[in-house]
Formats: structure tokens, sequence, C-alpha cells
């Protein structure tokens, strides 16, 4: 109705002054009900014409949407495992800080894997200690051992000596050299078990107590799991949970976390996809929201989706008839205040109006730019005042139209 009211005072206004004053036509007499297509068609097809000409201008190049949400997403609170609920913290709409227990699930499992887990440490100490106490034996075997093979060689020797005057018999030297041999078996034996005992020490009781604190990490682990705590600071929506309550993952939330940034600082708008070549970053926007009337916010598009959300598909086993995808989608639009706080007083989830205004400035910056191309840009960037007007009277009735036309 706007743009027909400006586009009638450029031509159904003249039309009529030429034949008010130059032709002495006036209403009620020559121009009458019947009569007034007739004598005023030109000025009536020209208002028509500018008309639709001004509003298509208007909503292309200024486009337009009530589909306009503060998004925001939620977190489910949800157990790592199935579990009997233990104990309670919080209650219902309670506030939560980052890192703050919620519930705990019964941990009797998971406290005696713990035990098991320090007493297999235990156990590895204990092995460490008789291991050491056996090293320090080796080294009293060893010298036990030298000790008889030194005696065996020593008289070895006296024996060979009194073999070469046949005081001895060989009988004797030959029983002794395979004593020596002996001896000198039983100290490589010894020292084999020191090896042995040193290897024990130094590799397998470490790597047996890092597997034992390994399995006592993972224990601590499942014991923390059992307590879930809030992973953002929040409120507690939708949080009925009892002791005794039994919760799956898969199957049964225990409540909702609404994080307290969640959808205020940004909005998300569906245009149509003709604008999809006018729609750019940097492109300043208005909107009015109903959770914040009689209130035009500034804003400023920081994103546009490069893809249709309509058009999504997923692998299934059947083949997809694209006639299923024939609805047309919107251009996913991401807005956000130009100054802070803008939408501080828009509750996350709300619905808005929302203009995207065309910026042909460094357009007409450009010294090489045509005539008609400037005036042309121009009227496009003047054009956009009428859609600014638009959203302020949307602004304005916009509280009348919720409480009292549609009884809300």
């Amino acid at each position: 109705m706007l743009e027909l009211t400006l586009c009638s005072m450029l031509t159904i206004l003249p039309d009529y002054l030429y034949r008010r004053y130059v032709q002495d036509k006036r209403i009620g007499r020559e121009i009458t009900l019947y009569s007034m297509w007739y004598e005023l068609r030109w000025g009536i097809t020209a208002c028509l014409l500018l008309t639709i000409s001004l509003i298509t201008m208007i909503f292309y190049f200024h486009p337009s949407t009530k589909s306009v949400t503060a998004v925001f997403r939620t977190v489910t609170i949800l157990p790592e495992a199935i579990g009997r609920v233990d104990e309670v913290y919080v209650g219902v709409n309670q506030k939560v800080a980052a890192g703050a227990p919620l519930f705990r699930l019964d941990d009797s499992a998971q406290k005696a894997a713990l035990d098991v887990a320090h007493k297999q440490i235990a156990e590895v100490d204990a092995e460490t200690k008789v291991a050491e106490s056996e090293l320090a034996s080796a080294d009293g075997v060893i010298r036990q051992a030298e000790g008889a093979l030194q005696v065996s060689i020593d008289e070895l020797q006296m024996k060979t000596q009194l073999l070469k005057n046949d005081a001895v018999a060989r009988r004797e030297v030959d029983r002794l050299t395979n004593t020596v041999e002996s001896q000198r078996g039983m100290v490589s034996a010894a020292y084999a078990n020191k090896e042995t005992l040193q290897t024990k020490l130094n590799v397998l009781l470490p790597a047996k107590k890092a597997s034992a604190e390994a399995a006592l990490a993972q224990a601590q682990v499942e014991l923390d799991k059992t307590v879930v705590k809030a992973g953002v600071s929040g409120t507690v929506q939708q949080f009925t949970l009892r002791r005794g309550d039994v919760l799956n993952a898969m199957l049964r939330p225990a409540g909702i976390l609404v994080p307290e940034e969640a959808g205020r600082g940004t909005l998300v708008a569906g245009f149509g996809q003709i604008e999809a070549q006018v729609m750019k970053p940097g492109m300043v926007a208005e909107a009015t929201c109903v959770g914040k009337p009689f209130t035009i916010i500034p804003l400023v598009v920081t994103e546009v989706q490069d893809v249709i959300a309509a058009g999504q598909l997923r692998p299934t086993d059947q083949l997809v008839d694209v006639t299923q995808l024939a609805k047309p989608g919107t251009l996913t639009v991401f807005l956000q205040p130009l100054f802070p706080g803008g939408l501080d007083d828009v509750p996350p989830g709300g619905s808005c109006i929302a203009n995207a205004y065309t910026n042909n400035h460094d357009a007409l910056a450009d010294p090489g730019i045509g005539t008609f191309k400037w005036i042309g840009l121009h009227v496009i960037d003047a054009v956009g005042v009428v859609h600014a007007m638009i959203l302020r009277m949307q602004a304005l009735l916009l509280p009348v139209q919720t409480l009292v036309l549609t009884g809300h």
C-alpha cells in the first residue's frame, strides 16, 4: 500500500492535475466513478507498472523475511555408561557452573576395580623388594662359588706338580680337573642368576608396575565417569532425575542443559533463494523481534550459507525421487548485532522480522562509473528507505497483532 501511494503521487496525481487545470475536468462531473478509468487511464496504468517495478526492486535488492530465529543448541545430560542413580546434586531450572557435579551413579564396581589396581601396585612393590633381596643374596652366592673355584684351582695346581714326581695318581688330577670345571659352571650360573634378577628389577618389574599404574588410572577414570558434571555453564532443564533411576545413554537421558550464551549472539534468518546473488557478508540489516517489541535492532550479515538445506540427500536403501525434494528451501544467513548488547534482551529461540539492505557505496565511488549506472545504483539505495519504513510500521503493529488480533 505504501508503494502504491508513493507511485500514485508520481503518476495518477499529475494526470489528474492535467485533466483538472488544463482540460478543466472536475471530479463529480466529467470525472466520475464510471469514467475514471478512461480519463485517468495513463496515470493508473503507469501507477500499476511503477508500483510493481518498485515492489520488485525493493524486495530483490533489500530482501525481507519473517523466518528469523535466535537459534541455540542445548546439551543433553547423559552418562557415558548404563547405571543406576545413587545421588542427585541439582534440581530443575537450577543454574550450574562448568564442571559442577549433577548426579552420581552407583560406583561400587568401579571402586572395587580401583582397589584391585591399588593391590596390584602393592604386589609389584613387594616383588621388587623380594627381587632386591635375592639380588643381594646372588652376590653372596657368586663370592661363594668363586671361592670354591679358587680352592679347586689351587688344589689342582698342587696335585699337578706332584703328578710330575709321581707322588699322586693321575686319577686324582682328573677328578680335580672336573671339579674345577664344575665350579666354573657354578660361577657362571651364579652370574647368570644375578643378571636375571637385575633384568627383573630393571625391566620386568617396572613394566608390571607401569601396567598396574595404567590399570589404576583406568579404574580412576571409570570411577570419575560415575559423577556426571556440567560441561558448560547454563541452566538445567527437564531434569526430573531421582535416586534409583536407571539411565541409558541411548534411550533415556537425564535432562537438558541450556548454555548461558546459547542463542544470545546471533540470529539465523532464512531468505528466499532468489536473493542468493544479493545477500553478501557485510550487508547492513535490521530486525524487530516479538520478545523485544517497539525496537529496531541494527545487524550485520556475517555469513551466508553456501548450500540450501532442503537439497540435502542422505544415502538409504531406496532411490530418492527428485520430486520429493521439490519444496524450495531458504538461504540461511547469519546475523550479528552491529553494536554490543544488541541482542541481550532477545530470548533464545525468539522469532523476529528482518530486512537486509544492499549498499552500493563502493560502486558509486568508482570514478569510471557510467551515468545511467550511477543513477540506477542511487535509485536502488534510495528505495531501501521504503523497506525501512515498512519494518518500523511492523515493529509498531507487531504487539497489537500478537496481543489483540491473534488473541495470544
